[in-house]
């Protein structure tokens, strides 16, 4: 594809010209008419919400909802919006009752807030929280699926893991993670928080018990745009946070379409009262707005311009790479060590005030480490600080050339030593 397209793709995009943004990790930004979308129906909000909540919303909701579920290749009577990934686990892990004696297994890179819900669960049933070291650089999701199996026992009722892991990027073999818990009679339950737009998915297929997602990052739809996936039989193991309209209903017709622009089901978890839903309904706008540049096209792009990164970068002194280059272990996100020697405010701070470039420096702390992988020997940890680059269609090669610039200055002046 020329360069030519890519530009006029990029023309398209809310960017700050001052700004090298390689954090679509964190936040995607804005298509143009994504944000239009979003604006024109918070307008219609402002201007008359009881038109706006009471007729306008019901038909646009469920549109949503159906389009979202078509591209996750899910059941749209299975899919729940809500404001994001934090807050889809959060029902899961509030509403579950585990058998006890027993514990709940996570893999040692989880994000931390999220390691922390599943904290308080542990505390709340009786339960012990168990994490086991991932593989170092896999070359294979096979060697990704032997840890999890090893690490398998009598006493593991819920395992949950990150479909692609923030710290590094590495997306692992979620169905063959969820089969292998299957067999055993345990509980899968998905953080996707990366996973829409960036790989394909198939929900349907997947074969976890729930799995949580956003918008916000690669989908490039407004924050508040996340969304909870039931699997199959899983629907009626949880309850909402928050009782609101739409607790009491038949149960007999639960999975029916509504008025409401949802199911009984789901409305019971969407409806907390007076809430901005436009996010929700800017999602088909977001997913036609990629699926005019084609997926393809866009996996192309993107697949370029990470083995440019990884080229540019690796050389650099004191760089290693910290995601596998199997393909099939990786994305849109590419990590690299950075050496122990190193003051990481300076080096962000520099990254920021010096350039203006975005990408976020991953820090394990000693004590972050040490909590969150206690029992683990010291080796299940080889690197205390990471820089995250993401490579979205809408980078630039020349965006590439400007971090390996500001990299070579700043890592010999961000030396502790």
């Amino acid at each position: 594809m020329s360069d030519a397209f890519w530009t006029e793709a990029r023309a398209q995009m809310l960017l700050d010209p001052e700004v090298t943004n390689l954090n679509t990790g964190s936040f995607g930004p804005l298509p143009r008419v994504v944000f239009d979308r979003a604006t024109e129906l918070r307008r219609r909000l402002a201007e008359e919400p009881m038109d706006f909540f009471v007729r306008r919303v019901p038909p646009l909701l469920w549109s949503a909802r159906e389009q979202l579920a078509g591209f996750l290749g899910g059941d749209p009577r299975r899919l729940v919006f809500a404001a994001n990934v934090t807050a889809s686990i959060n029902i899961v892990a509030a509403a579950l009752r585990l058998a006890e004696p027993g514990e709940i297994l996570l893999t040692d890179h989880e994000y931390g807030a999220m390691r922390w819900c599943w904290e308080r669960a542990a505390q709340r049933q009786g339960l012990s929280l168990r994490t086991f070291a991932l593989p170092i650089l896999p070359r294979t999701p096979g060697e990704i699926v032997d840890a999890a199996r090893a690490a398998f026992t009598d006493r593991t009722r819920l395992f949950f893991f990150s479909h692609i892991l923030s710290p590094t990027g590495l997306v692992l073999p979620a169905r063959e993670l969820c089969a292998e818990a299957r067999q055993r009679g345990i509980l899968t339950v998905i953080d996707g928080a990366h996973a829409p737009a960036m790989i394909p998915l198939d929900l349907t297929s997947l074969g976890c018990d729930f799995y949580g997602g956003n918008g916000h990052k690669w989908l490039l739809a407004p924050s508040g745009a996340g969304f909870l996936y039931f699997g199959n039989g899983s629907e009626e193991r949880v309850q909402p946070l928050q009782v609101s309209w739409g607790w009491h209903h038949d149960r007999r017709r639960a999975d029916e379409r509504d008025d409401f622009g949802s199911t009984p089901r789901l409305r019971a978890f969407e409806f907390e009262g007076s809430r901005d839903i436009c996010p929700w309904l800017t999602v088909p706008t977001a997913i036609n707005f990629q699926e005019g540049l084609g997926w393809e096209r866009i996996r192309t792009r993107v697949l370029g311009l990470t083995g440019y990164l990884r080229e540019r970068l690796a050389g650099l002194p004191g760089l290693s790479l910290a995601t596998p280059a199997e393909p099939a272990l990786h994305g849109a996100m590419t990590a690299f060590r950075l050496p122990d020697n190193l003051d990481p405010i300076a080096l962000r701070r520099g990254l920021w005030q010096q350039y203006h470039i975005e990408a976020p420096i991953v820090e394990r702390s000693e004590a972050f480490v040490g909590r969150s992988v206690a029992g683990l020997p010291p080796q299940a940890f080889p690197w205390r600080y990471l820089i995250r680059v993401s490579t979205w269609w809408y980078n630039t090669e020349q965006e590439i050339e400007r971090l390996t610039a500001a990299l070579t200055v700043l890592l010999p002046e961000c030396r502790t030593e």
